[in-house]
């Protein structure tokens, strides 16, 4: 039997099933550099893309299919000469020298029209880190560096249609990316370990930072009197106050005191540039529903990542800042 079609044999007894991506779990300090292989977080969207003959498929990670949202990578990949490959990866949309998150959020639009409009205007690409299956074979459970020296040779053959995510086995340069500011964190993985589906065998590390942010709205929590977010501001070059994002972690603190504390300064516009649920095109009615309070307050927020001037996700509420002027707390904090 030759080998072409041994291959096949395999491929059709031990087909890849993609019920998930390989998943990680969080940790404070990047992992020592014996036996572990150092990623980019990026921030963009996880995808699985598969292509079987002229078929491609580009799952997310949550289950979700892709494939009319990127009908430029799907060209990609079909145009390709390999035929039967499954790679791990991450959608990302680049605007100037950055990826950004909005103008690839944009592109999860009902309208077919405005999806191919977009798809000329803010192409996305594929940025691959591990490869499940080569010309129908199942890599899974070969090692991580088996799997990356296959996923190198076959972005080499394949040309500018994939990019390779770089990586790192010193943590030196793990950290440096780290510090950088470009990604959303680190990915550690073992350098002898399989790649398992659904399972967190990886750890990410993500970077912490600190802002002082002004209070300029909250919201109730759902079916309750008592405050469940504050809505966070930084003065723009304008000295316009805009919307940056939201805090609801309350654990230390007394919900029903902040409540008493947000009330009794409530009024005025809240924000005086951009405002939640007015310049968003992804608001709900329910994101909408924000009480605004005079910019007197401030509080020091903790977040990991900053994607078009605004926390990439919600923060955690460190303290309250009344040593801090409201006119203090500048959009220069996270840029």
């Amino acid at each position: 039997m030759t080998r072409a079609r041994t291959r096949t044999r395999i491929a059709q007894e031990h087909p890849v099933r993609l019920a998930g991506p390989m998943d990680a779990r969080a940790a404070d300090e990047i992992p020592p550099e014996a036996g572990w292989r150092y990623e980019p977080k990026w921030d963009g969207f996880r995808c699985l893309a598969r292509k079987h003959g002229r078929v491609v498929q580009l799952t997310a990670k949550s289950g979700k299919q892709l494939d009319k949202y990127f009908p430029e990578v799907v060209g990609q990949l079909v145009v390709m000469k390999a035929d039967r490959f499954t790679v791990d990866g991450e959608l990302l949309v680049r605007t100037g020298k950055t990826w950004s998150f909005e103008d690839l959020q944009a592109r999860l639009h009902p309208a077919e029209s405005r999806i191919r409009k977009l798809s000329t205007q803010t192409p996305a690409t594929l940025m691959a880190f591990d490869m499940l299956e080569s010309a129908g074979i199942d890599l899974r459970a070969l090692p991580l560096t088996e799997r990356r020296r296959r996923l190198e040779a076959f972005i080499r053959s394949s040309g500018p249609s994939i990019l390779l995510s770089p990586g790192a086995n010193d943590r030196r340069t793990a950290r440096r990316w780290l510090a950088s500011g470009k990604y959303e964190g680190i990915i550690a993985k073992q350098l002898d370990g399989p790649y398992l589906t659904g399972e967190r065998a990886m750890v990410k590390v993500k970077r912490r930072r600190t802002a002082d942010c002004v209070v300029g709205g909250f919201r109730y929590a759902t079916g309750s009197k008592l405050v469940g977010s504050l809505l966070l501001g930084l003065y723009n070059q304008s000295n316009k106050l805009d919307h940056v994002g939201f805090t609801s972690g309350f654990a230390d603190f007394d919900r029903a005191a902040l409540t008493s504390r947000l009330e009794a300064i409530g009024g005025g516009e809240g924000f005086s540039g951009d405002a939640p649920g007015g310049t968003s095109r992804w608001a709900s009615e329910r994101s909408a529903e924000w009480t605004p309070v005079k910019p007197k307050m401030v509080v020091e927020v903790s977040f990991d990542h900053v994607s078009g001037g605004r926390f990439r996700h919600g923060t955690r509420l460190l303290r309250f800042r009344p040593d801090k002027s409201p006119a203090q707390c500048r959009m220069e904090q996270i840029q």
